[in-house]
């Protein structure tokens, strides 16, 4: 159990809510005032300092805490996994991250993620926005959140996801131009980038577009069609920029030298991994990267170690990459998946859904190095999972501290579209995790 720094006599999240600011008598005005100081607060960083970009290595499936960062070898609940030491003192992880251990030096360890969500959708919902689902809104994944708080950067687009599934990062409320863009294996070209005619007819094609096609699209319609619903010329300006800029070699793993693709992996994962480095140098905010096969509901110890042995090298080359090219400290990597798996191993020698403590690892920025935060006990009573998790850390609780360690204030307060104001997180921020 943890105690809250919010009290019923002062929550520090209302001084400046716009309801508080209304309610008070500040007019029309003050809301907007509110807003664009929290916005100049953000910005306000030294100007010699990079500003903060995301890398998130998404295991979609839900990754077994007891087969990667949280063993318990020896012991009913550990099954088949061994335990090998790291490179922080008294720190153990699973034998199927060799290469990882010698980078946790550079890692916070979170054991005691806890989740309400059991449904792979609902609880990948969750853990990308820090929101349960709600019918009336979608929020926005917190690459989305982070691009919006700043829209700086690279010519080619903030937020990007390599190798997606459906679950891709949202803009949600935030709007779909801060939708991921979703590309595949970065040995492959990206795709509709290159014009199939040449540069005076495509010059032609998109005036014709500017002048002609879109003045009669619009007309007898909306004025504000174009900032709110289509977003055609925005689109188009955006497609225009990225296929003329120099940025799209940044996806090219190719101009890579053959070590440094080896070191991170000879398949789609981790050239994956190589192309998010690769993309945050030139400008990126947020680069996602998913690596599917961790549902292991039959068969887990074989399915949790091939997965593995594909996340190791790739997550150990980013992080020495990073640190190498003296990026870790503008650059949070992030890696985790919806939700864990059980502890008791199942009739098909699986592990189901488990969100009752679970493992995040996350590395850079303001997060302490070589760190863990929470525990699991061996002792798991299934009707009471709960007793067993040493420090929880909710969903919501990591998403504050992650904004906050992104330089983002969890406490930015968004007029949404159906009129309801919404505070960027409802958690906590956890001090104890950040220097």
């Amino acid at each position: 159990m943890f105690n809250s720094p919010f009290t019923s006599l002062c929550d520090p999240r209302i001084h400046l809510s716009r309801r508080r600011l209304l309610g008070a008598g500040g007019g029309l005005m003050l809301p907007s005032i509110a807003r664009q100081l929290a916005v100049a607060a953000e910005r306000s960083r030294d100007p010699k300092s990079p500003p903060m970009s995301l890398i998130m290595l998404w295991l979609e499936g839900g990754p077994s805490q007891l087969e990667t960062f949280d063993p318990h070898p020896g012991t009913l609940v550990g099954g088949d996994t061994r335990a090998i030491p790291t490179s922080v003192s008294g720190l153990e992880i699973s034998d199927a991250f060799p290469a990882t251990a010698e980078a946790m030096h550079l890692a916070t360890l979170v054991r005691s993620v806890v989740g309400q969500e059991g449904d792979h959708e609902r609880a990948i919902y969750n853990i990308k926005t820090g929101f349960r689902p709600d019918p009336t809104l979608i929020h926005p994944a917190i690459g989305a959140v982070l691009c919006d708080a700043d829209d700086s950067g690279a010519d080619i687009p903030r937020h990007v996801s390599i190798l997606p599934t459906n679950s891709a990062g949202r803009g949600g409320f935030l709007g779909a131009k801060w939708d991921a863009f979703r590309t595949g294996d970065p040995r492959n070209p990206v795709p509709d980038v290159i014009a199939n005619v040449d540069q005076d007819r495509l010059s032609q094609r998109l005036a014709d577009l500017q002048n002609i096609v879109e003045p009669q699209f619009s007309k007898n319609r909306l004025t504000n069609l174009q900032d709110n619903r289509t977003l055609h010329q925005a689109s188009t300006e955006a497609a225009r920029r990225m296929m003329s800029s120099d940025q799209l070699e940044a996806f090219d793993v190719r101009l890579e030298s053959e070590s440094n693709r080896q070191a991170f992996g000879d398949d789609r994962f981790g050239r994956g991994c190589l192309a998010a480095a690769r993309l945050i140098e030139v400008g990126v905010r947020c680069v996602e990267v998913t690596l599917n096969g961790w549902d292991s509901h039959v068969n887990n110890h074989s399915l949790q170690n091939s997965a593995a042995s594909r996340l190791d090298p790739a997550l150990a080359a980013l992080l020495h990459r990073l640190e190498d090219r003296g990026l870790l400290e503008s650059t949070l990597v992030v890696c985790g998946g919806e939700f864990g798996r059980t502890p008791r191993v199942n009739a098909a020698e699986g592990r189901d859904h488990w969100p009752h403590g679970f493992s995040v690892l996350m590395a850079g920025g303001r997060f302490r190095k070589g760190h863990v935060h929470g525990a699991t006990s061996t002792d798991i009573d299934a009707t009471s999972p709960a007793k067993h998790v040493g420090e929880p850390v909710t969903i919501s609780d990591l998403h504050a501290t992650l904004q906050t360690a992104l330089g983002l204030d969890p406490n930015y307060e968004y007029d949404t579209p159906v009129g309801r104001p919404m505070f960027r997180s409802e958690g906590r921020v956890l001090d104890s995790l950040l220097t």
